[in-house]
């Protein structure tokens, strides 16, 4: 993106061609007649662009990386002052941020395409100002300059080794074993619910 000579203010970067047939599609699964839902296929199979993970095309892939990154330089030079409070360039080393600025990305979206102010208020009242804040409370200082090392990693790692992971299967394993016969009966017992009956009787589900 580059600066926009004569202009107050940037536009909000608009989704690549395949992110704009992933979010039709998303559309068409909620909003569109039966025809369309049937055409669409599994709708649980469907990439979410406020998911990346769930995004498993390379192009579109590849192609979200971008608009995100083109959203942060938007979000860095609009809303942001304070040097110290900008998205730091190296965003993509960190997966906490690579999450929030998907769904921060897609609400702004959502917003600029109602037909109301009433989403933007909100993204500018909520949305934007609860990220900025869990930006700075989980980076700290340890990127205004240059990336860091995780300094959580070595605590991550301890979780994950196999002796840890082991550990914490044994005892799911042991809480699961000492259900009681009686907890399991009460748990797959038939509840009664109220239905709209003439008699307004109670019935099992």
């Amino acid at each position: 993106m580059t600066e926009l000579t004569g202009q107050l203010t940037w536009p909000f970067p608009t989704p690549g061609p395949l992110l704009g047939t992933a979010y039709r599609d998303l559309y068409l699964a909620a909003e569109g007649d039966d025809n369309q839902k049937a055409l669409i296929g599994d709708h649980s199979l469907l990439p979410k662009p406020w998911d990346p993970p769930t995004c498993h095309n390379p192009q579109l892939r590849a192609e979200l990386w971008t608009w995100l990154d083109q959203v942060v330089v938007w979000v860095n030079h609009e809303y942001l002052w304070d040097p110290d409070g900008t998205i730091p360039p190296c965003w993509p080393q960190h997966p906490h941020l690579v999450h929030e600025l998907a769904v921060l990305a897609d609400q702004r979206r959502r917003a600029g395409i109602a037909l109301d102010s009433s989403a933007l208020e909100e993204w500018h009242r909520y949305t934007l100002p609860g990220f900025l804040e869990r930006l700075r409370g989980r980076l700290k200082a340890h990127c205004e300059t240059d990336h860091q090392p995780w300094p959580a990693r070595s605590r991550h790692a301890r979780h994950t080794n196999d002796q840890n992971t082991q550990r914490r299967q044994q005892t799911f394993d042991d809480d699961v074993r000492h259900i009681s016969p009686a907890q399991q009966n009460t748990a797959s017992r038939p509840r009664l619910t109220l239905l709209d009956t003439p008699s307004g009787d109670f019935l099992h589900d």
